[in-house]
């Protein structure tokens, strides 16, 4: 691992814990530790210096402990498999790094162990898409914006999934020397220079309910999405109260039933969009979404990016 001595290099301290993610332990790790005499060092450091298990991989011999934080000018804690809090040991010295004034950066699901420490209480933060629920039932003080490429809060920073943590270190060099020296490291990386963290992760929308759900009622709207389907027409179609169908929308999806439409027409255009068979005209009649603005403005709320963005994104 990259450790050189240098007074005025930033002195980036990655903190690897347990069943690291290897992507997101080798983003921060090949960003901030591969310039020979550049404006970054880097050390790796974990709770129990020693082996640490990499998901997916060899196990990693770091030979430094959490003191190694008490020279860190940004901490970066990568994703790891149980986002579960770390020990207190962590919790703490993530803690005692911030109140020194270091930068604290999270990427995937290290932003659990930002949370713990309580960096994250009363600011706006990410994580993978697929941990963001778990997030903010954990630490209801956390502002959770599971869209988001990355958030920036200052002195603290969270990343979504995987390929976001580049993004953000990215973000990083942008803000320590401006766009010059971050977009020629993201040419070495053959990376795209800039990603706003406001660009949305590419999520899974939750469209089908529960196993345990009645189907019959939720198949026959997924095959009418085009209708001008209301509250009063699903209740008829499951023949129950309009105050049942909402009731059992909520017990069976968590949601009710206009916005549970919702997403299912957001999930079905993003499928249509992918194909790149159809126009934006015909995205939105297929999927009962209105005029094209209309459909545009809906797209670009929800899903982060405007529908011609994303279907760029998909097919290149």
């Amino acid at each position: 691992m990259t450790d050189r001595a240098s007074d005025k290099a930033h002195h980036v301290v990655v903190v690897a814990l347990e069943n690291v993610l290897a992507l997101d332990l080798g983003i921060p790790w090949q960003i901030f530790g591969s310039w020979p005499d550049g404006p970054y060092t880097l050390s790796v450091c974990t709770d129990r210096p020693g082996p640490v298990q990499v998901h997916g991989g060899p196990a990693l011999s770091v030979g430094y402990g959490l003191d190694r934080l008490a020279s860190a000018g940004t901490v970066i804690v990568p994703g790891y498999l149980d986002p579960a809090a770390p020990g207190a040991e962590v919790t703490a010295a993530l803690a005692e790094a911030a109140a020194r004034g270091a930068r604290i950066a999270s990427i995937c699901t290290g932003a659990f162990a930002l949370a713990a420490a309580g960096l994250l209480d009363g600011r706006r933060a990410t994580t993978h898409w697929l941990y963001a629920r778990a997030l903010a039932r954990q630490y209801p003080k956390v502002t959770v914006v599971p869209e988001d490429l990355y958030i920036d809060e200052g002195q603290v920073l969270t990343s979504g999934g995987v390929s976001s943590g580049l993004d953000l270190c990215l973000h990083l060099i942008r803000r320590d020397h401006g766009p010059h020296l971050a977009n020629r490291q993201a040419r070495m990386l053959v990376a795209a220079p800039h990603r706003t963290g406001g660009q949305a992760q590419f999520i899974d929308l939750p469209v089908r309910p529960e196993p345990s759900a009645r189907p019959a009622l939720y198949d026959w709207a997924l095959r009418n999405l085009h209708q001008p389907l209301t509250v009063d027409q699903l209740a008829r179609r499951a023949g129950v109260s309009r105050r049942t169908l909402i009731r059992r929308f909520h017990a069976d999806t968590g949601l009710p039933p206009m916005r549970w439409l919702l997403d299912a027409r957001l999930a079905r255009a993003r499928e249509l969009l992918e194909s790149g068979d159809f126009t934006v005209e015909a995205v939105a009649r297929r999927c009962g979404l209105g005029t094209p603005a209309n459909f545009r403005t809906l797209f670009k709320t929800h899903v982060g990016v405007p529908p011609s963005v994303y279907r760029a994104t998909f097919l290149g």
